[in-house]
């Protein structure tokens, strides 16, 4: 898999396409009740004009990203994935924690995501690093094998303290 990088960095447009393949390749776990990719660059082009995909490079491509945006009073963290070949590394939970200090620095005062209610390894995941369950909303992102629905987890962030992000594109 080559050398993993030690820091993260801001994607750049050009990292659309690798985004996208290792979005889907992580969330591969899904073909058994969705039909269809969990995203294209198309989208992953759109989700970089309104908030920002944070990567982890190893040497022959992606080894894990999240994508971050604000969201009214909060933070949202989305589309966490880690290679597969890369699991068990801690990966997920460092991008999890990076995600929050910049939900922190941004001012936010709670971190949310959503996952698809048949995930139930991902809720356990979730609640371990104290998220808890603030709701349910449709699945309507794509088609479905068996019926589903998003489960929305949000945690409460501390207030900033004068803490400045600065995300430069590698």
């Amino acid at each position: 898999m080559g050398t993993l990088a030690i820091s993260v960095r801001r994607a750049t447009p050009s990292d659309a396409p690798a985004l996208a393949e290792l979005v889907n390749r992580a969330y591969e776990a899904e073909r058994g009740f969705v039909d269809g990719d969990r995203t294209n660059t198309d989208e992953i082009a759109e989700l970089t004009e309104r908030g920002m995909f944070l990567v982890l490079d190893h040497g022959d491509g992606l080894a894990a990203s999240i994508y971050v945006e604000r969201r009214g009073h909060a933070a949202y963290f989305g589309m966490l994935a880690v290679h597969p070949a890369l699991r068990g590394m801690g990966l997920g939970t460092r991008l999890v924690r990076i995600a929050e200090a910049l939900g922190e620095a941004m001012g936010a005062a709670a971190m949310t995501l959503r996952i698809v209610n048949l995930r139930e390894e991902l809720a356990r995941w979730y609640k371990s690093l104290g998220y808890r369950e603030v709701g349910t909303a449709p699945y309507d992102h794509r088609p479905v094998k068996r019926p589903c629905h998003f489960v929305d987890f949000a945690k409460d962030l501390p207030p900033a303290a004068g803490v400045s992000v600065a995300l430069g594109a590698a």
